[in-house]
């Protein structure tokens, strides 16, 4: 397991993200920022996307035909909140690019009015093959509500600078 070493002192991005080297496989992270969602986020998004799905913008629909009784915000929308939240505190300015994303669910449903929070586990960590001013890291993102119950969670690979030469 990498730990980090107790002299160890993360040195960021200008813009706030942290470089491979900064990542400690185990590592929890509790994003500083988050945020209630709405209605408009969920109509927006919805329109944005062309999905029509009743689920997300019919509220007459959902209390008269869904067991919810009133409107789920849209889980894409829910993934791109929960990796959106944690940028500040991890990769602004130092992801080179997202490779990917498994293992998402949606374990229990996110409501307008709901106020989601973030925790990030580093689950893994290579060095490139292809590059070597770059690595990958294994993020574990997980979103909760107010009520810390776990509404999202995924996997994510992303490509990330290692600190420059100096």
């Amino acid at each position: 397991m990498d730990v980090p070493q107790a002299s160890t002192v993360k040195q960021r991005h200008q813009r706030g993200g942290l470089f491979y080297e900064d990542f400690h496989v185990g590592e929890q992270i509790q994003h500083r920022l988050t945020r209630t969602v709405t209605q408009m986020d969920n109509m927006l998004f919805s329109n944005m996307t062309l999905n029509p799905q009743p689920l997300h913008i019919d509220a007459h629909f959902c209390a008269t035909e869904t067991e919810w009784g009133k409107p789920l915000m849209n889980s894409l929308f829910t993934l791109g909140l929960m990796v959106g939240i944690g940028v500040n505190d991890l990769t602004n300015g130092t992801t080179i690019a997202n490779l990917g994303m498994t293992d998402v669910i949606f374990p229990n449903p996110l409501f307008e009015n709901d106020t989601v929070h973030c925790t990030t586990e580093i689950v893994d960590k290579r060095e490139s093959r292809s590059r070597p001013d770059a690595g990958i890291v294994t993020f574990l993102h997980r979103a909760y509500n107010q009520n810390q119950v776990l509404v999202a969670q995924c996997h994510r690979q992303a490509f990330m600078r290692k600190r420059p030469v100096t």
